[in-house]
């Protein structure tokens, strides 16, 4: 990460928002990174090596998809498994079958097969011996005989079709009594495996691809349906939790798991916009009264009489698209980046009309990225562009004081999918939001990541005459509480002078934030940035250059 390329990638300018002081700012952020495909379904060499990676470019947690089908796999034989088994040369196989049903019990995670385990037990030691958390979502699609019998007609909605509460809340009892912090790995080192202490329930579940279906017709009307689904779902795995030692008071267990957008559509598959998703969590309906009679049977509200939904925090997918960080979406009902401070404001009003939610939650972004063209010839944005919105994006959160993470979307790129004609929409149906292009090489939004730094102007100062600016940014790539001081500079555009040294040094917090007003040492274009001061006194690596015309 040198200092000549850091200064050269991407002059970045966000002259439309404001500096905010710091009470305005929240005190900490954690950086979160997801990347499942090389963390969970490669193999432990591939994972031991992108959680190094992630370290070294500043990384303090990974979310960390939990599926369900996945850890259940060959758990549980249904009637319709063991009738495939029939004759003499599956009777070995039946019989096995037979054997694991009679002992597997869902609670249990020593009754599930073994092996289904070993790529969460050595990702969970790996990350605790590199001082990363894990954060595990657990969530569907689960096991078929785990979800209702999906009606005729429906095979979008197979996979996702009214998962069983009961049997989720026995599944993520087992995930949870397995990382508690004293449950003995089977094979292995045979030793206790790290505690997990983040948790999610459910991915996305205002998407009929996770949960399903989003709109179903009850007494002759169309109704939101996936609201009162995942309602029941996130009571019954918080019991999950509980059971095997998590709670809300010595774990953060997080509510959500949104997407950000969403369509007019009622169908069973159509996605629903967070907001009416939330309203319709909380039974209150658009005009802010809560349904009553038959809406609210229709809606299984009475489910809200059994308790609030427990939880440390809420968390939400702040996704844009192709979109600047600063563009709404323009619906009302969208939540993303732009408008972001919105879904507080709804859980307190959920939380004062219902009482069904703790007020106040924190938020926690805990996907979010932009795909790049190239590669994909199909979506995204310009690499410079990426690294641009997402730079803005992890200002924007740490601006707002409620919010308590930010997250960046795959590490690398997917492989496209290569069973599909050569460069049409299917072959790259994949995510291409990584910091890395897929055979490993930097994108500048890898540069932008590890040191972030956003110059925001001011106006002119009235005694020199030269322009003011706001310098913000986050040494993320030094170890937390190692950094201790950053020096801004600036330089002429024109190159009659090289970089000077503006004001004394800024002090960075615990997790390698700073943030300065500077004014410009003449009144001519320039260029910002900020410099990591070492031990000795001598200029480390220097952030990516903002504009400072």
């Amino acid at each position: 990460m040198s200092p000549s390329i850091r200064s050269t990638v991407l002059a970045l300018v966000l002259g439309a928002l404001l500096a905010p002081s710091a009470a305005q700012a929240s005190p900490t952020q954690m950086s979160i990174m997801m990347d499942d495909d090389l963390l969970v379904y490669r193999d432990d060499s591939t994972a031991a090596k992108t959680l190094t990676q992630m370290k070294s470019l500043g990384v303090d947690t990974v979310r960390v998809t939990v599926l369900w089908k996945t850890v259940a796999e060959f758990a549980k034989f249904t009637k319709g498994d063991l009738a495939k088994l029939k004759g003499d040369k599956n009777r070995r196989a039946r019989e096995v079958a037979r054997r694991q049903n009679r002992r597997f019990k869902p609670a249990n995670p020593g009754t599930y097969p073994t092996r289904n385990w070993d790529r969460y037990d050595n990702l969970v030691r790996a990350a605790a011996d590199r001082g990363i958390r894990v954060y595990f979502n657990v969530t569907g699609p689960g096991p078929a005989w785990a979800h209702a019998k999906k009606p005729k007609g429906s095979k979008a909605l197979q996979s996702s079709f009214k998962p069983r509460t009961r049997e989720f809340k026995l599944f993520v009892t087992a995930v949870g009594k397995r990382f508690s912090g004293t449950y003995r790995d089977e094979n292995g080192t045979r030793s206790a495996l790290p505690r997990v202490n983040m948790w999610s329930l459910w991915n996305e579940p205002n998407q009929g691809g996770w949960l399903s279906p989003q709109w179903e017709k009850r007494d002759g009307q169309t109704v939101p349906a996936s609201p009162a689904l995942f309602r029941k779902l996130h009571q019954a795995g918080y019991q999950g939790l509980v059971a095997a030692g998590h709670r809300a008071d010595n774990s953060i267990i997080l509510l959500g798991e949104t997407a950000p957008l969403g369509l007019d559509d009622k169908t069973g598959k159509s996605p629903m916009r967070p907001k009416q998703f939330l309203r319709e969590v909380f039974c209150i309906q658009p005009d802010g009264t809560p349904y009553s009679g038959a809406a609210a049977e229709a809606r299984d509200c009475g489910d809200l009489a059994k308790g609030p939904l427990q939880a440390s925090g809420y968390a939400h997918h702040p996704y844009t698209k192709n979109l600047p960080p600063t563009q709404r979406d323009p619906h009302p009902d969208g939540l993303t980046m732009a408008n972001i401070s919105e879904l507080g404001t709804l859980l307190d009003e959920m939380a004062a009309k219902t009482n069904a939610v703790p007020a106040g939650l924190q938020l926690f972004m805990t996907e979010y990225g932009f795909e790049t063209n190239p590669p994909d010839p199909f979506s995204g944005v310009a690499p410079a562009l990426q690294a641009k919105y997402n730079t803005i994006g992890e200002y924007l959160a740490w601006t707002n004081p409620r919010i308590a993470s930010q997250a960046q979307f795959l590490l690398a790129d997917v492989a496209p999918v290569r069973e599909r004609q050569v460069n049409s929409k299917g072959y790259w149906f994949t995510y291409q939001s990584g910091l890395f292009y897929q055979r490993g090489q930097p994108k500048p939004a890898a540069y932008a990541y590890s040191f972030p730094f956003v110059a925001t102007p001011l106006g002119v100062d009235p005694a020199s005459g030269a322009p003011a600016f706001n310098l913000w940014g986050q040494m993320r790539f030094m170890a937390n509480g190692a950094a201790e001081a950053a020096q801004i500079q600036w330089h002429p555009k024109d190159g009659s002078a090289g970089w000077l040294n503006v004001g004394d040094p800024v002090a960075i917090d615990h997790f390698g934030y700073f943030n300065a007003t500077r004014v410009a040492p003449a009144a001519v274009p320039g260029d910002w940035r900020a410099a990591w001061i070492r031990p000795d006194g001598s200029i480390g690596s220097t952030s990516i250059s903002a504009d400072g015309t």
